[in-house]
């Protein structure tokens, strides 16, 4: 994967770069996008357990979207919520034959610790959300460390392994100080996207499917939630919409190989 097929910034903790409006993933480095809270409940401060200590990356890419020039999309799930409804929507997905990547908050896999054996094995990757779903960009450096450090340890606990892929909590675009934190903690990207489905306002399957099918591209990322009703309702057509436009949905991995 090259960095400017894949829409990466290398960032660091070098000084934001001026905004360009040609990349989704290069706005990462410009004034605050919009960002959105609550995607279901969690829970404060999980008990956890360091996962084994590891030389940081020296520097950390943003990635906003995938190659523009291979026909496949990645369907990415912030993940928290109603956990039977978390299952309805990976049976969909199974269903369709499409693996997603699913970015989990910390809490919510704590109090519901068979979802990630279940999310592995039925094909789909698992990754760091955080670990109370905090709006990052209000953190300081120690308070964000923390959070991206305490859903890795849940995560190393419950898998063996504190996920390739990271996704900072309540925005969609992370800072300097967000991406050297997660450097610390051992992670080498920030996953961000450049498809907002806006499910999480529960605007209707219809809504979901035209915002996912309309906007998405080759390589892009698709962001969705677990614990949404309508987004279960929604998957089978953007799936199926996806596939019409000759878009193969895929995991992040098997995007950026």
């Amino acid at each position: 994967m090259s960095g400017a097929a894949a829409g990466v910034l290398l960032c660091g903790c070098a000084a934001a770069r001026t905004k360009d409006h040609s990349s989704p993933s290069a706005q990462a480095t410009s004034h605050p996008a919009p960002t959105h809270t609550d995607h279901g409940s969690v829970v404060q401060n999980a008990p956890t357990t360091a996962p084994p200590a590891g030389k940081p990356p020296r520097t950390v890419v943003e990635i906003g979207h995938g190659p523009r020039s291979l026909p496949r999309v990645a369907l990415t799930f912030h993940g928290a919520g109603d956990p039977t409804t978390a299952e309805a929507l990976l049976r969909a997905a199974e269903h369709a034959g499409t693996p997603v990547t699913v970015l989990a908050v910390g809490t919510w896999l704590a109090q519901n610790p068979g979802m990630a054996g279940r999310i592995r094995r039925g094909g789909h990757e698992l990754g760091n959300h955080t670990l109370n779903h905090l709006p990052m960009r209000q953190l300081d450096e120690s308070r964000a460390y923390d959070e991206i450090a305490g859903c890795a340890a849940v995560l190393h606990r419950l898998t063996g392994s504190t996920g390739r892929w990271f996704r900072a909590s309540g925005t969609q675009y992370t800072t300097p100080l967000i991406r050297a934190a997660a450097a610390r903690a051992g992670y080498r990207s920030c996953l961000s996207y450049d498809v907002d489905t806006r499910d999480y306002l529960d605007p209707g399957a219809a809504t979901v499917i035209r915002n996912g099918v309309e906007l998405a591209r080759p390589g892009s990322i698709l962001s969705l939630h677990l614990g949404h009703p309508g987004t279960v309702r929604a998957l089978p057509a953007l799936v199926g919409g996806l596939r019409a436009r000759g878009l193969r949905p895929v995991t992040v991995t098997e995007l950026l190989r």
